[in-house]
Order: structure tokens, then C-alpha cells, then sequence
């Protein structure tokens, strides 16, 4: 998907209140000026500056760069009129958002030489207001070299993640298309000739039994036996589709956390009794989405994964010491938290959050086989 910037900013925390001053700042400088017609030229060169500026986020082609270059002579011609730098920072974020690197190499090398001529310019010209705010202006100087080159490789980091995430879905979607080719190939396979044999001797069977029963049940007895055949067979291929044992779901998800560069931790037998395979299955995938969790969201240097069974339930706790990105309480759509409960509530298990001193994850599931010594003391 490609992202496009419809405002000039898009910012958290106290970085719309640093683009809000940089907005009326120019005021400030403008109003300086001895002569009213300073002032108007001033005050309608800043407009002009912020409604190009809004036309250059939204336009695409050729005309954005001719928008940057009409916004980087106003910058020059504001910076030389009334010692006012700060176009200079908004040049420089619109400028690292170009995609294509020819353009944003050329404006970007533009911008940089027209701004730094300007500042020596003022400096020379010992503009008395100019050097009274020297040290800002050096930092939007630094700005103007640095900041264009962060977002542009931040934008292209971004691009190849979401680039990435969308091969990785179309890989799941083709692989899901093959394990149903696979099945259905399976069924055909096992089921589809031994139903046609068993059809066709049970039609041999019928048209013996009053000519000749010997041959009749002999026909049955074949059909008797390919069925239990199939039914083996069914069962083996059921078998092989069946969901992955905690035992096996925690070696996995040890690599991706040591692989994360995560301490990991674990205690208990993670071989379970008295569990069902679908719960096991359930407690797996419920395993798998909390380690996610982990490794992307939460900054977490260690990771503790315990499980205990009692003769009642099964308790899997997945602990961090990092942080949880969410509201306290609430179980975040984005972390998959609504999905894993509504799993356990299919086999009536439980999930309880906790972001005290890290995260912890709370997952409970009944024992849904009973122990052997019970059952034989009944």
C-alpha cells in the first residue's frame, strides 16, 4: 500500500506544538520590519509559503518539484528580508518524503547550498537580528542536512516492511491453497477408489446372493475389508492434519526469542496430561500469538514462559519485563488478545492480563480427561 501524505505533518507527542510555533513564528519576525510594506509582502509571502506547501504534499508528477523550488525561493527570500530561517525545517521534512531518489537527491543538494549561501549571507551582512538567534539558526542548518536523509530512509524502511508483510500473506494464502490441493488429492486418492471398489462389488453382491451366496460373500467380505482399509487410511491422513503439541510449539518459540535477543526462561513439563488434543492444539496457538506479542511489541529483555497442572486445569503464564503498548485492562485488537480469548472460550479456558511490572499473561484451560488413578478408584 502506498501511503499519501494529505497533511504536513503527522506527528505525536509535543511535535504538533513544535510545527504550530514554527507556523507563527514568521509573525514575529515580520512584524520586526520598519516599513508597512515590508509587513504586507511578508505576511503574504508566509501565506503563499503554506498554501504551495499544502499543494506540494498533495500534488504528484513534475509539479511537486516545481512547488519545491517556488518554496525554496520564498524560504531564501524570507531568510534575506527578515532574517527568518525556519521555512528551511519545513523544506526539509517535505523534501525527505520524495520517493524517487534522483529528485530528492537534486532539491535536496539544492536546498542545502541555497539555504547555506543564505545564512552566510545574513552572517556577513552582520543582520543584527539574523545573529541574535544564531544558535537556532545553526541548528536548522543541521536540520536541513540530517533530517531530509532520516525520513526518506525511514519511508523506504517502511515501504519494505509493508512490502514484506505483503509476501508473507500471499505465501500463507498460497500455502493454505496447497494443503487444500493436498487434501483434496489425499481424499480422492484414499477414498475415491476404494468407494468406487466397494460400489462395485456391493452391486456384484446383490446380483449373487439368489444365483450364487458362496460368491455373494465372498463379495462382502471384500467390501468388508477394503472399507476398514479406507477407514485406516482416513485416519492416518487425519493424523498427519492434526494440530502442534505444546511440547513442539516450545521449541519454536525459544528460537524466536533467543533469536530477538531475548533472555528466555521456562519452567514446567510442557509434555501434558489429561489435555485433548484440540485444547493442546488451542494452548499452542495461544503460546505462539503471546511470544509474538513479545518480540514486537513489548521491548522486552526477558521472557519467562511457565506451565502448571493441577487435577483440575492446566495454567500457562507468559511473563516480560518490558512494556505493554496498550490501554491497561483492555484486550488489544491489534495484539491479537480478542482472538486468543475467543479460542479459550471455545474450550471454556480463560485468559487473564496483567501489566504490572511488565506483562503477564495469565491463559487457563480445564482438564478435560480425567486421571487414570481416579477413574480406578470409582
Amino acid at each position: 500500500m502506498i501511503k499519501r501524505y494529505l497533511t504536513f505533518q503527522k506527528n505525536n507527542g509535543i511535535a504538533p506544538y513544535i510545527w504550530t510555533i514554527l507556523c507563527i513564528l514568521p509573525f514575529y519576525f515580520i512584524f520586526q520590519s520598519p516599513s508597512t510594506i515590508e509587513i504586507v509582502v511578508g505576511i503574504l509571502l508566509t501565506l503563499v509559503f503554506f498554501i504551495l506547501y499544502r499543494i506540494a504534499f498533495i500534488s504528484k508528477g513534475w509539479p511537486v518539484y516545481l512547488w519545491t523550488l517556488i518554496l525554496i525561493g520564498i524560504s531564501i527570500t524570507a531568510s534575506s528580508l527578515f532574517s527568518y530561517v525556519y521555512f528551511a525545517f519545513f523544506l526539509a521534512y517535505f523534501i525527505g518524503n520524495i520517493k524517487d531518489r534522483i529528485p530528492f537527491f537534486t532539491l535536496y543538494f539544492i536546498h542545502l547550498i541555497s539555504t547555506s549561501v543564505s545564512i552566510n549571507y545574513n552572517i556577513v551582512m552582520h543582520e543584527k537580528l539574523f545573529l541574535q538567534q544564531l544558535p537556532f539558526v545553526i541548528i536548522i542548518w543541521i536540520s536541513v542536512i540530517l533530517l531530509p536523509f532520516s525520513i526518506h530512509n525511514r519511508n523506504e524502511r517502511g515501504q519494505l516492511e509493508e512490502k514484506l508483510e505483503d509476501a508473507n500473506k500471499r505465501i500463507s494464502e498460497l500455502v493454505k491453497i496447497e494443503e487444500r490441493n493436498r487434501i483434496a488429492r489425499d481424499l480422492h486418492d484414499t477414498l475415491g477408489q476404494k468407494l468406487s471398489l466397494i460400489g462395485l462389488k456391493t452391486d456384484l453382491a446383490r446380483k449373487l446372493i439368489g444365483k450364487d451366496p458362496e460368491q455373494a460373500r465372498q463379495e462382502l467380505k471384500d467390501v468388508q475389508q477394503t472399507a476398514r482399509t479406507a477407514l485406516s487410511e482416513v485416519r492416518k491422513m487425519v493424523s498427519s492434519m492434526r494440530g502442534i503439541r505444546l511440547k513442539d510449539e516450545i521449541l519454536r518459540v525459544k528460537q524466536m526469542i533467543k533469536a530477538a535477543q531475548i533472555n528466555f526462561v521456562s519452567e514446567g513439563d510442557f509434555t501434558l496430561a489429561n489435555v485433548s488434543l484440540l485444547t493442546e492444539n488451542i494452548l499452542s496457538m495461544c503460546l505462539k500469538e503471546a511470544v509474538n506479542n513479545v518480540v514486537k511489541h513489548s521491548e522486552a529483555k526477558t521472557c519467562f514462559i511457565s506451565i502448571e497442572q493441577t487435577w483440575k486445569e492446566t495454567v500457562l503464564t507468559i511473563r516480560d519485563d518490558g512494556v505493554f503498548k496498550g490501554q491497561t485492562g483492555i484486550l488489544a485488537e491489534g495484539h491479537g488478545l480478542i482472538g486468543m480469548k475467543e479460542r479459550l472460550e471455545f474450550i471454556n479456558g480463560s485468559l487473564e492480563l496483567l501489566t504490572k511490572d511488565g506483562t503477564t499473561l495469565m491463559i487457563r484451560v480445564p482438564n478435560d480427561v480425567k486421571p487414570l488413578d481416579e477413574e480406578d478408584e470409582k
